[in-house]
């Protein structure tokens, strides 16, 4: 059972894990993998509005991707934008990554081979997925402008999406977990955790929700 306080404490990480970026032209559009193709979609939404000239793709396979995309994420982004019309010669496709920092420097990497002049990164990601890209991205590339990006949605509607509330409230505890600890292992920037932020997060812990937080031995991604 999901109270009404676990609702609203849910709430209350989803909206502190976007960043609520202004949209803006940029060098290049980078759409990190998951299991959800509605990165790949707004990355051709963003291209087709002239946000970025160039998308890359980054994205090996994971437990939960391994079934529904097996030729790797990166792989199954690239087919979804080339059926939505966007050109071969506008999709780069980085193939290894398997956590967020392999995501920014493998894509960075794959640009840098490319010759391809970047002075801002259009970040896309799942929308709770927004801070901690960001704050891996200004901790890997820390001389361009990170504009992060995902598809604009209600907690309520990605809840929809998803089909499983329980899950989706774990994923927002265990992002806001890697924010506050991932700093101090020089993964990722620190970000500053509001009070009211840091309260909800010990709620929902306190009220069960911790099947995606990182135990004592358990490996850095």
């Amino acid at each position: 059972m999901i109270s009404t306080q676990d609702w609203a404490d849910a709430r209350r990480l989803w909206e502190y894990h976007q960043m609520g970026h202004s949209l803006r032209p940029c060098s290049v559009a980078i759409g990190l993998g998951s299991h959800d193709l509605g990165v790949a979609d707004t990355a051709v939404d963003l291209y087709k509005r002239g946000m970025a000239p160039l998308l890359v793709f980054t994205g090996a396979t994971s437990p939960t991707t391994r079934d529904r995309m097996p030729r790797g994420e990166a792989v199954h982004y690239q087919e979804r934008a080339l059926e939505l019309g966007v050109p071969s010669s506008a999709v780069l496709v980085e193939p290894r990554a398997r956590n967020t920092g392999e995501n920014i420097r493998f894509s960075r990497e794959l640009l840098e081979e490319a010759g391809v002049d970047v002075s801002s990164v259009l970040l896309i990601s799942k929308p709770y997925e927004e801070r901690r890209a960001y704050a891996t991205a200004r901790k890997l590339w820390p001389d361009i402008e990170i504009v992060s990006a995902s598809t604009p949605m209600t907690f309520a509607e990605y809840v929809d999406s998803i089909g499983d509330a329980r899950l989706v409230i774990d994923m927002l505890v265990g992002a806001l977990q890697r924010l506050m600890i991932y700093p101090a292992q020089g993964f990722m920037v620190s970000q500053p955790v509001p009070g009211d932020v840091s309260e909800a997060y010990e709620r929902l812990c306190q009220s069960g929700f911790t099947s995606r937080l990182l135990t004592a031995g358990t490996p850095s991604a």
